[in-house]
C-alpha cells in the first residue's frame, strides 16, 4: 500500500489518500494526533508526508507511528519547513520547524543517533536530503529566480552555514527520503 498522509487537495491516484478533513478524493479521514493510526503494523510500503509533521503535537511519537506502519525497507518521503524560514512561523497551525540535523537522530549511522539512542526506537536511514531555497519569498518575485533544490553534500554545508548564521529565510523547506531500518 502507498499512503499519502495529509493529502489535502494533492490526491494521488492509486494511493490511499488521508487527511484530517473530508475533502474530495480523501479515502481515510483521521486526526494523526490520535493514536494508534488506523493502519496495521508493517502494512505500508511507501508514505508521502508533505507539510504534515509540523502540524502534529508529538513529533517523536508520530515518527514512531510512521515506523510502526511502514513495511521493512519501506520509504517515507517528507517535506517540512526549515526552522528559521517564514514558512515555519507564518502558519498559525505549525507546532515546530525543523533543522537539517533533526532527522540525523533517527539514522543509526549518524553520530547523533549513536549518542542518543534512547530518544526513540524508530530508525530510518537517510536516503536523500534536499534543501529547498526560494530566494526573497514571499516578498519579492524575481523573474528567473524560482524555487531551487540543493542536494549535494558540500553545497548543503555551505547553504546550511549561510542559512543558520547569516541569512534567515534562505532555506524554505527540507525534503527527505527515509528508509525504515
Amino acid at each position: 500500500m502507498k499512503l499519502n498522509l495529509g493529502a489535502g487537495s494533492d490526491v494521488i491516484e492509486g494511493w490511499v489518500n488521508h487527511d484530517i478533513a473530508e475533502l474530495p478524493g480523501i479515502s481515510v479521514v483521521h486526526d494523526l494526533n490520535i493514536r494508534p493510526w488506523p493502519w496495521k503494523d508493517g502494512s505500508v510500503d511507501e508514505i508521502k508526508a508533505y507539510d504534515v509533521l509540523e502540524h502534529l503535537d508529538h513529533f517523536l511519537v508520530s515518527m514512531e507511528e510512521i515506523w510502526r506502519i511502514l513495511s521493512p525497507k519501506g520509504r517515507l518521503s517528507l517535506s517540512v519547513p526549515y526552522y528559521n524560514s517564514w514558512c515555519a512561523a507564518a502558519d498559525p497551525t505549525h507546532k515546530r520547524g525543523f533543522h537539517e540535523l533533526t532527522f540525523q537522530f533517527f539514522d543509526p549511522d549518524s553520530v547523533y543517533c549513536k549518542e542518543r539512542p534512547y530518544y526513540t526506537k524508530a530508525r530510518f536511514r537517510i536516503v536523500k536530503e534536499t534543501f529547498v531555497l526560494s530566494p526573497f519569498s514571499p516578498y519579492l518575485s524575481v523573474p528567473g529566480l524560482s524555487e531551487r533544490q540543493v542536494s549535494g553534500k558540500y553545497k548543503k554545508k555551505i547553504i546550511g552555514l549561510i542559512g543558520n548564521y547569516f541569512i534567515s529565510n534562505l532555506i524554505l523547506d527540507l525534503r527527505y527520503v527515509l528508509e525504515k531500518c
